[in-house]
């Protein structure tokens, strides 16, 4: 089933029907094999891939078939006629981005969320809001995603649609409604009700792939539950729409057209979140959840106008219209052993053309766009034109990066890339021969421009090569793809951590960098004054020069060699975080003063400034939930206390423990063996980065006279 004629010059699909969506989750709830029913029913695959056989169409990576997980978000389009509801009988296209669930791959679902309209947010049924469930949903706020909720494994075992509801409500702050109800759970889920229509539909449980169902009166035994959930549903809609209301409050009959506006309305708003029951497993409520998809999620024109700044700061906007000039963000790229590199983008205004040339505001350069394609995961079609909504794959981009802007030269704007966190952990890696050296850069460089949260640098002392990342399962991937698609001979050194210093007092110093050897010589003198910044506020430089002291010319350059200092603190040689600097006065020389002279001082002054600031290491904490039966929670909790973890709350559901806390990543190697035989086999746990905090004096000097100094600050 095509959705698109790939030598057509004018749109197929009207941009109304249109969708682009992401399915976000924690590890586990059932994300890529609910994509999978989702491929199916529409007509993308014939037959439906498992993700423990390793045949699921959107985990294409040999590491995410022989793992069970999702590494890599796969883009795949599909098309979805209506079965019911205000679009019924119309085509709707439907982008559909499958994200990771793991917590070492965050950023994946970082930068799909930045270009996608909406989502799709997995829940399991048992488990209810899991830890990574939490960080997606603060990454759609964070990117004003609206979202419908799937409540996945109703016909798992403890399988509880109201208490994962609820999980959602305590944990989340979610204003969540269940737009149907199921009937039965566990084994005797076999059907739903739904709330907007009033009516149920029963699955033919002689057809195991889930097509045939009967739309059927509510049964009597659900008859009062669902009243009352229905009641719920539209005070809750209410407040978002008057005319429901005024209607509600005068008693008056309320149609299906018109709740179906009204949960519409809601969502949009971001203020509400509607919930389907299902089981992807069992092909159950998969078809709901498509409708759903196009009837509450909004097209390209539902959503706000894409802003961007122009060359000068100020703010530009642009909607989505096909006759507008293009502009789009490039948010993923990826090699592709037949095609070289894939730019993934999103054209958010605009008609792209393949042939045509775009410009690059950050490179100041323009782009050929010399083949364009649609993506199926690892399968690819051409196409001639991408349209305005459209998430689509250019071949002949050379200089571009995750997070670009491609545009019409005449377009002055550029769109707000996505943020990725740094790197918490790095290591050092060494090739076997110097075929494989040449090989290894190469494919690190790829990999690196691929992957924004993975980072390789070289000790400028000893000349390793190091890498930085997420997470040992991160950089595990990473070794395991240079020697898959690299074919690179390698061996990685023990994992280190990226320590960070700061100072906690405040301190003035001055540095003079000053060289006589006949003729011209070198002439550099500044003052400045630090000062601890607020957390997570970085670097700030603050020019104070009054009178001409330093001239405006040599500033930067004073600044820059304070900048380079920072890589470097004094305390165990880790770049420098949160501190203030005042350039407050200097001298120069009319002959011997240069830019060279300059960066020196302000070298010379800020190592000295920070040796009497009271500086300190800090280390990476980890925000650390760990799941296990009650009767191992002593143990764990016992466990967690021994690595310096902070116990910051735990709850109990279904004879299940979750903790949560707080440890420095510094004790957490090799924990996933260590809680597995703590709790024999039965608890499971993720972790991800949470803050940094001043590392104890009672292992301050360990942690000097252990870490290499390949580890610390150098060449970044």
């Amino acid at each position: 089933m095509e959705i698109l004629d790939v030598n057509a010059k004018e749109r197929l699909c009207p941009l109304e029907r249109t969708r682009n969506i992401g399915i976000a989750a924690h590890i586990d709830a059932g994300k890529t094999t609910t994509t999978e029913r989702m491929l199916y029913y529409t007509g993308v695959v014939h037959k439906i891939g498992e993700v423990h056989e390793g045949t699921a169409v959107t985990d294409w990576m040999e590491q995410e078939r022989e793992r069970g997980i999702t590494i890599t978000s796969a883009a795949i389009s599909c098309e979805w006629t209506a079965e019911w509801g205000p679009f019924t009988g119309e085509k709707h296209r439907i982008n559909i981005i499958d994200t990771p669930g793991h917590v070492d791959f965050t950023a994946e679902v970082e930068r799909s969320l930045r270009v996608l309209d909406g989502a799709v947010g997995v829940f399991c049924a048992v488990a209810g809001v899991q830890p990574q469930s939490e960080t997606v949903w603060r990454q759609m706020d964070k990117y004003s995603v609206p979202r419908i909720a799937f409540i996945n494994k109703m016909d798992r075992t403890g399988a509880d649609f109201h208490a994962a509801i609820e999980s959602m409500r305590d944990r989340l702050r979610a204003n969540a409604h269940p737009l149907y109800l199921p009937i039965g759970a566990e084994e005797n889920f076999k059907g739903l009700i739904d709330l907007v229509a009033n009516q149920a539909l029963m699955y033919d449980e002689t057809d195991p792939l889930g097509v045939r169902f009967d739309l059927i009166d509510i049964p009597a035994d659900y008859r009062e539950e669902a009243a009352e959930y229905r009641e719920k549903l539209i005070e809750a809609l209410a407040d978002f729409d008057d005319e429901l209301a005024n209607r509600y409050l005068e008693g008056e009959d309320l149609s299906e057209d018109l709740l179906r506006r009204a949960v519409r309305k809601a969502t949009l708003s971001r203020e509400f979140v509607g919930v389907i029951p299902g089981s992807a497993f069992k092909n159950k409520g998969v078809q709901r959840l498509l409708d759903a998809i196009i009837d509450y999620l909004p097209s390209p024109v539902d959503v706000p106008a894409i802003r961007g700044e122009s060359e000068k700061g100020e703010e530009v906007t642009v909607h989505a219209d096909d006759h507008s000039k293009v502009a789009g963000l490039a948010f993923k790229l990826m090699t592709d052993p037949f095609v070289g590199k894939l730019v993934f983008f999103r054209v958010y205004c605009g008609q792209l053309r393949k042939g045509m040339s775009v410009y690059n505001p950050r490179t100041r350069k323009t782009e050929r766009i010399s083949r364009l394609m649609i993506m199926k995961a690892d399968t690819r079609e051409d196409i001639d034109v991408a349209f305005s909504g459209d998430i689509c794959a250019i071949i002949g981009a050379k200089d571009v990066v995750t997070g670009d802007t491609l545009t019409d030269k005449a377009l002055d704007i550029r769109l707000e890339p996505p943020s990725f966190p740094e790197p918490v952990i790095s290591m050092s890696i060494e090739p076997h021969s110097r075929a494989d050296s040449e090989k290894m850069s190469l494919g690190l460089q790829r990999l690196a421009e691929e992957d924004p949260t993975f980072v390789v640098s070289s000790d400028s002392e000893t000349g390793q090569t190091l890498i930085a990342g997420m997470g040992e399962l991160h950089l595990e991937i990473i070794r395991d793809r240079l020697f898959r698609e690299f074919k690179v001979e390698a061996d990685a050194g023990r994992p280190q951590i990226a320590y960070r210093e700061t100072i906690i007092g405040t301190s003035e110093a001055e540095g003079k960098f000053i060289r006589q050897s006949g003729g011209r010589g070198q002439y550099g003198h500044c003052v400045i004054r630090i000062e601890p910044n607020e957390k997570g506020k970085g670097i700030e430089l603050i020019n104070e020069i009054v009178g001409g002291t330093i001239p405006k010319e040599f500033i930067k350059p004073t600044f820059d060699g304070i900048k380079e200092a920072s890589n470097n603190g004094v305390t165990a040689g880790y770049p420098v975080i949160d501190f203030k600097v005042h350039l407050v006065d200097g001298s120069f020389h009319d002959v011997d003063s240069s830019e060279m002279a300059f960066k020196m001082a302000g070298i010379f002054a800020f190592k000295e400034a920070m040796r009497t600031a009271s500086p300190v290491l800090l280390e990476p904490i980890m925000k650390v939930d760990v799941e296990c039966p009650e009767e191992f929670q002593g143990d764990v909790v016992g466990d967690l206390n021994r690595r310096r973890g902070q116990i910051q709350s735990m709850t109990t559901r279904n004879q299940l423990t979750s903790v949560h806390s707080f440890v420095p990543l510094e004790t957490m190697f090799g924990y996933a063996t260590d809680v597995r035989s703590l709790s024999k086999g039965r608890a499971t746990y993720t972790m991800e980065p949470s803050h940094f905090e001043q590392v104890p004096n009672s292992v301050l000097s360990k942690i000097v006279e252990t870490t290499p100094q390949t580890f610390r600050g150098g060449d970044n």
